[in-house]
C-alpha cells in the first residue's frame, strides 16, 4: 500500500479532523523512505535521458558525417580556452596571495579568541551532542511534514475534480473527508429513507452468534448451548429478518432449522459467513477481554480480604470476639449478671 493510500484511509476512518502532526507521527519513517525512493527514481530517469541523448547524437553523427566538427578545430578551440584561463589565473594570483595572507593572519589572531570564548562559555560536549540530536530530530520532522503535506495537497487536488462526490477539507487545523455541498440534497433524500440503526440486546446477540456459527441449527440446540430458553429472542430475530427458517431437521419431532439471512450479512458488513472469525480467534478475543476485568476484581478482592483479616486480628489470644469485635465474656456478663456470678463460683470450686 502506498503512503498516499494510507493517508487517505486514515482521514476517511477518523471521526475528528486529523492534523498534520498526527500524520507525521504515524508515517514519518515511510515519508522519508518515499522521498528517498522518489529522488533515486528521478536520478535514474535523468541518467536514462542522458544515455538516450548520447545515443541519439552518435546516431546523428553516423547518419550525417558532414555535420561533425573537424578534430583540428576542436584542438584549436581547446588550446585558446586554456590560454585564456592561464592568463586570468596569473593576474588574480597576486591579489589572491595578499588576501590569503591577511586571512591567515586574522585566523591565527582569532584562534585564541575562539578558544577563550569556548572556555568562557563552558559548554560540555554532552549538551552539544544533545542539542545536535534535537536539531536533527526537528529537521527530520520538518522534512517528513513537508513530504506528507505534498501528498495531502495531491489528494486534495484529486478529490477536487468535478467527477468526485466527496472531498478532503482542512477543518480546525486538521483534515477530514466529507461530501461536497452540491450533493447535500441527494444525501438528504437518501437518509430519509434509511432504516434506523440496528440495536440488539445481549441475549439476542448471543443467540444470533450461535445461529451464525452453528447454522442450520434448531431452537433446542441453541437453548442447550446458551443454557437458557431463547424462544422470545427467536421471534425478535425473525422480525428483524436477521434469521430465517431453513426446513426441518430429520429427527424425532422434526424441529425447525434456522440460518442467517442476507440482511445479517448487510448489517455486519460481511461478504459471506466464511468471513466470520474462527472459534479459536473468537475465544482468544473473548479471553483477552475477560482477563483485564478478572485481574481488577482479584486485586480488589485481595485488598478487601486483607482489610477484613486486619480487622479480625486479636492480639489477646485468651479472649475471643464476635464479628463486631465485642468480647463474648464481657457481653455475657453484661447481659446476665447471675450467669457471670455462677461462672465465677464454679471457677472457685
Amino acid at each position: 500500500m502506498s503512503l498516499k493510500a494510507k493517508l487517505e484511509a486514515v482521514i476517511y476512518a477518523a471521526e475528528e479532523p486529523v492534523t498534520l502532526a498526527q500524520l507525521a507521527g504515524l508515517f514519518a519513517d515511510e515519508a522519508l523512505e518515499w522521498k528517498a525512493e522518489q529522488e533515486a527514481a528521478a536520478k535514474a530517469r535523468a541518467e536514462e535521458l542522458d544515455a538516450e541523448q548520447t545515443e541519439s547524437l552518435q546516431l546523428l553523427q553516423e547518419m550525417l558525417p558532414d555535420l561533425t566538427v573537424a578534430p583540428d578545430a576542436v584542438e584549436e578551440a581547446e588550446a585558446a580556452e586554456a590560454l585564456d584561463r592561464g592568463s586570468g589565473l596569473e593576474e588574480s594570483s597576486g591579489e589572491d596571495a595578499g588576501a590569503t595572507a591577511g586571512q591567515e593572519t586574522g585566523a591565527t589572531n582569532s584562534e585564541p579568541d575562539a578558544e577563550s570564548a569556548s572556555e568562557e562559555a563552558g559548554v560540555p560536549d554532552a549538551s552539544q551532542a544533545e542539542a545536535e540530536a534535537k536539531r536533527a530530530a526537528r529537521a527530520r520532522d520538518r522534512e517528513a511534514r513537508g513530504v506528507i503535506q505534498q501528498l495531502l495537497d495531491e489528494l486534495i487536488a484529486e478529490y477536487a475534480v468535478d467527477g468526485r462526490g466527496v472531498e478532503i477539507r482542512e477543518i480546525a487545523g486538521g483534515y477530514r473527508m466529507a461530501t461536497k455541498p452540491e450533493y447535500h440534497e441527494a444525501l438528504r433524500s437518501f437518509i430519509k429513507g434509511q432504516k434506523p440503526p440496528l440495536k440488539l440486546s445481549l441475549p439476542a446477540l448471543e443467540t444470533l452468534a450461535v445461529i451464525a456459527y452453528k447454522q442450520p441449527v434448531t431452537a433446542p440446540e441453541v437453548n442447550e448451548i446458551r443454557g437458557v430458553d431463547s424462544s422470545a429472542v427467536f421471534g425478535s430475530l425473525l422480525a428483524r429478518k436477521l434469521i430465517v427458517t431453513a426446513g426441518r431437521k430429520p429427527v424425532v419431532g422434526r424441529p425447525i432449522l434456522y440460518k442467517t439471512t442476507r440482511e445479517f450479512l448487510l448489517r455486519f458488513g460481511l461478504k459471506d459467513v466464511s468471513e466470520l472469525p474462527s472459534m479459536e480467534e473468537f475465544e482468544k478475543m473473548a479471553a483477552s477481554e475477560l482477563e483485564e476485568p478478572e485481574a481488577a476484581e482479584s486485586e480488589l478482592a485481595g485488598g478487601e480480604a486483607a482489610g477484613e483479616a486486619a480487622a479480625d486480628f486479636n492480639p489477646d489470644l485468651s479472649t475471643e470476639t464476635n464479628g463486631n469485635g465485642v468480647n463474648h465474656e464481657a457481653e455475657t456478663a453484661a447481659q446476665s449478671p447471675q450467669a457471670a456470678s455462677d461462672a465465677s463460683a464454679s471457677d472457685a470450686e
